[in-house]
């Protein structure tokens, strides 16, 4: 089992941080293009306990995957968590959080995985894996940056 977080202070409120993270549709601005993340399903603005939500995404070598995740809980304007259903992963667990904070939302992620095919699998994460996760984490704190610019910027 495997843990990445990542941590980002957004100056905005607690409001508009949950009203654009909570949006699945917002996702694919928040990953890389090089990963042509794709949703499948047919979404609503408003996520619910239990959505499943499906994509297409190529994380390696140019290989379309299917990943299907569920909102499996979520205390509005605090966290939800998704969870992999079906996809590249043996096990996904990803948490998000959202505290007040004195510049605007602290925003917290906490990614828990595992990887199929035993011994492969940890050398795969050894060589590329972790470093491919680092790197949508650094994409989407970078875009985040775009979206909710410091104040001291508009």
């Amino acid at each position: 089992m495997y843990q990445i977080k990542s941590e980002q202070i957004i100056e905005c409120s607690l409001e508009e941080a949950w009203s654009f993270f909570s949006s699945p549709k917002n996702l694919s601005s928040i990953t890389p293009s090089s990963m042509d993340f794709k949703i499948r399903t047919d979404l609503i603005d408003d996520m619910y306990e239990g959505m499943i939500i499906k994509y297409t995404v190529r994380p390696l070598l140019n290989i379309p995957m299917t990943w299907v995740t569920e909102i499996s809980h979520i205390k509005e304007n605090s966290f939800f968590v998704d969870e992999q259903r079906m996809g590249p992963y043996k096990m996904w667990h990803h948490e998000h959080h959202f505290y007040p904070h004195e510049k605007g939302v602290r925003m917290v992620d906490i990614v828990s995985y595992s990887l199929p095919f035993g011994f492969i699998g940890k050398i795969a994460h050894w060589m590329f894996v972790r470093k491919k996760l680092e790197g949508i984490f650094k994409f989407r704190e970078e875009a985040v940056i775009r979206i909710f610019p410091s104040k001291s910027e508009r």
